[in-house]
């Protein structure tokens, strides 16, 4: 299926935000234009711009969409989260293996059904889009109807979307466990139907160590190999018990990511969800393979696994992105995913400026997935994916915002106060595919 993209030009006048660099390393890393102008040709962007210069340039009858009083930037990137689990979020448990012992496992039984995979696909993307999330790397089950799902879903809205079939062959439930074999060939027959198909891209997806034999991860890295523009995407390092297991099961390994290492998953386009517990040269070698880490503030409080260091990632300039890691994440927001971030940054001692929030949430996200080109900003010829912030969207909002002296302050309490009702419109290729209206 595909979706012809507007053929009209348009143009979205409001504050303009969007960045060309990562502000913790480099000065002047973004660009913004209080009284600005967003023109879009199509499905793509055309200029980003100072509302006085670019309105000039504009051929006579562009529609010129008013947001005035509002703030336009690229739409937001989760890089970690689970469609499925989107029925059991804030489901209680000690902690992270006996919560997908009594919840997540009995809900993913149901997602054979297609049908009801459909469903649920259908109301998590509108979810996203109410929050503001353009893109997402979501993980589906073992079941290949629930990526057919989620990829039709995805396709009718020409999201561009990253997912995966889990793969999962021991210490699972029978009704969810595959054989190496059978996960390696269904999960190329999806890589066959949908990467690069639209907007579509294929996630290589084992579940995390504990539930992959060393076959099927030695599969996978095969598949990694044979196809290695498709993304891989899996969970290290999360929970100390969780940690004390995979020691168990994998003792010939120097770490928990050196199990991944090893059988071939880090490479550019690695995903790797929280990364808590990794140690100095386990971040050295990801930024020497070009892996990145999807930093899960909310998920992290929420099973009590621990604070991620971004300091120590930093050291090592490994590419950094937000994730909502929805349903152990308690919200789909990514403004409040960067307020959870924020406490975590200073209960480890550090701080974290409002505008590297908003970074990682965008270009940073997009630079981890190797999508700068594509995602993220708003260089010329980037997808004309964005969002329309609206700072006083709720009393409080709107009496704080009213006495920001200046962007990172506005910024700051954008990410502090702000959550889905902060998004005045959501745009996915040049099209209105969220609008939020008046309470």
């Amino acid at each position: 299926m595909s979706i012809a993209p507007p053929n009209k030009l348009q143009a979205y006048r409001a504050s303009v935000l969007h960045f060309h660099a990562d502000p913790a390393f480099t000065p002047d890393a973004f660009s913004w234009h209080e009284d600005g102008l967003l023109i879009v040709d199509g499905d793509k962007v055309q200029a980003a711009g100072d509302y006085a210069t670019l309105a000039a340039t504009l051929p006579e009858g562009v529609a010129v969409h008013d947001y005035r009083g509002k703030l336009i930037m690229p739409g937001f990137i989760d890089t970690h989260l689970h469609f499925p689990q989107t029925d059991m979020i804030a489901s209680p448990a000690p902690s992270l293996l006996p919560w997908l012992e009594k919840y997540t496992f009995p809900t993913e039984r149901q997602f054979g059904d297609q049908q009801h995979a459909r469903e649920v696909a259908e109301f998590f993307l509108d979810e996203l889009l109410r929050c503001g999330t353009t893109t997402a790397m979501v993980y589906c089950t073992v079941h290949k109807e629930s990526v057919d799902a989620f990829f039709e879903a995805s396709e009718a809205r020409n999201l561009r979307m990253v997912a995966g079939k889990i793969l999962m062959d021991r210490h699972c439930p029978d009704f969810l466990c595959d054989t190496a074999e059978g996960g390696a060939r269904e999960s190329e027959d999806l890589i066959r139907k949908w990467h690069k198909r639209g907007r579509s891209l294929y996630a290589i997806t084992p579940r995390f160590a504990p539930t992959s034999s060393e076959a099927q991860l030695a599969l996978a890295g095969e598949l990694a190999a044979a196809y290695p523009d498709t993304f891989i995407q899996t969970h290290v390092s999360e929970n100390h018990a969780e940690c004390a297991w995979v020691r168990e099961l994998y003792p010939k390994s120097r770490s928990y990511l050196d199990v991944y290492d090893s059988h071939g998953l880090m490479r550019a386009r690695s995903m790797f969800g929280h990364c808590i517990w990794l140690d100095d040269a386990d971040f050295a070698r990801m930024a020497e393979t070009g892996a990145a880490a999807a930093i899960c503030p909310t998920s992290n409080f929420f099973l009590g696994s621990g604070l991620f260091d971004f300091e120590k990632a930093d050291a090592a300039r490994v590419h950094l992105s937000l994730a909502t890691d929805v349903g152990g994440g308690t919200s789909f927001s990514m403004l409040q995913t960067m307020n959870e971030a924020y406490k975590v940054a200073r209960l480890k001692g550090s701080y974290l400026p409002a505008a590297r929030m908003f970074y990682l949430a965008t270009l940073g996200a997009a630079r981890s997935m190797q999508l700068e080109d594509s995602i993220g900003s708003f260089a010329p010829g980037t997808e004309a994916d964005f969002i329309v912030l609206d700072p006083a969207c709720t009393p409080l909002l709107a009496r704080r915002t009213e006495r920001c002296a200046n962007l990172d302050e506005l910024l700051f309490v954008l990410a502090l106060l702000g959550d889905d009702r902060a998004v005045s419109a959501t745009y996915a290729a040049g099209r209105k595919v969220h609008e939020r209206l008046p309470a």
